[in-house]
């Protein structure tokens, strides 16, 4: 494939400077799984190889909230995480944001890829460096596909759910034309019942969270030791990363059982707090994708409201 020129021609200099010798790309191939930027693996004229994605049209922050993201996950060293070559690009169209990182190629879970995953995320989860400002948020907003994520610091859990994460999600997809009528009451009763609702949550203090961690952003290296790719961190609590992980697929084998004894998984996960951090990834789908994750939120509202 041909990278756009601009791209290209930074991305070399990025190389030349990180590998002391020679940037120039020999060939880039297409690497799927990604559907916000067109991303390839980059093969250099040593034989050196890199992960590279870029967007022409990207707002300016976004690789660098990126950046910040995989920095900090890789900072505790609880799982594998890329390294950050280097970024740049003002995300116009004749210069594309972009973002170059360690080539890790995926391999095949082993027998306890899933327990090496649950042991890992729990101790990404209990972090102590998790940034300079206290309680819940992170110290710069980021983005939840190409949507904004905001994260103001706040000391209340449930208060940065209702603020931070349903309501910005709700108005967007009502200024879409979703949930008008009875749909809209259902996830506003549920908006205001949320104190009552998230009573006993966040209790154990903030995490340090991946943020995005559907099946799509871990996966095994070749060594079968796992990877985190495309964050959007900050500190919430832990059952956030579980519930995304199970929104549309289930744990590994081994993994719940390896989380727990680490970390611990409260019985009100399963009762309702997972649908509840679950309708946030749902309606960020909405919002996204379109109509077709209108049920689906709506029916998680109403299993977290059947339990009060």
């Amino acid at each position: 494939m041909t990278l756009p020129g601009p791209v290209a021609s930074s991305v070399e200099k990025a190389l030349e400077k990180y590998l002391g010798t020679s940037g120039s790309i020999l060939s880039a191939s297409p690497v799927g799984g990604g559907c916000i930027n067109p991303s390839a693996k980059v093969v250099t004229e040593s034989g050196s190889t890199f992960f590279l994605k870029w967007n022409p049209s990207s707002p300016p922050e976004m690789f660098g909230a990126e950046v910040d993201g995989l920095k900090t996950l890789k900072k505790p060293e609880a799982l594998r995480v890329p390294e950050v070559i280097g970024t740049g690009g003002s995300g116009a169209h004749e210069d594309p944001g972009w973002l170059l990182m360690e080539f890790i190629p995926q391999g095949r879970p082993g027998p306890d890829y899933g327990s090496r995953l649950g042991r890992g995320l729990a101790a990404l989860h209990s972090a102590v460096d998790m940034g300079s400002e206290p309680g819940f948020g992170w110290t710069r907003d980021n983005f939840i596909g190409s949507l904004n994520q905001s994260n103001d610091p706040c000391d209340d859990w449930p208060t940065f759910w209702r603020d931070s994460r349903l309501e910005p999600q709700l108005r967007m997809a009502r200024d879409r034309g979703h949930f008008g009528g009875k749909g809209g009451k259902v996830l506003e009763n549920l908006l205001s019942r949320l104190e009552e609702v998230m009573a006993t949550a966040g209790e154990g203090g903030p995490a340090l969270l991946h943020g995005d961690l559907w099946s799509g952003n871990f996966y095994p290296d070749s060594s079968g030791e796992p990877v985190l790719i495309d964050p959007a961190v900050y500190r919430g609590t832990g059952e956030v990363d579980l519930a995304m992980m199970e929104l549309f697929g289930s744990f590994p084998m081994g993994f719940q059982e390896a989380y727990d004894e680490g970390r611990g998984i409260p019985p009100e996960y399963d009762a309702f707090r997972r649908d509840l951090y679950q309708l946030y990834y749902l309606l960020v789908h909405v919002n996204l994708f379109g109509g077709g994750y209108v049920g689906g939120s709506l029916s998680a509202a109403r299993r977290v409201l059947k339990q009060f």
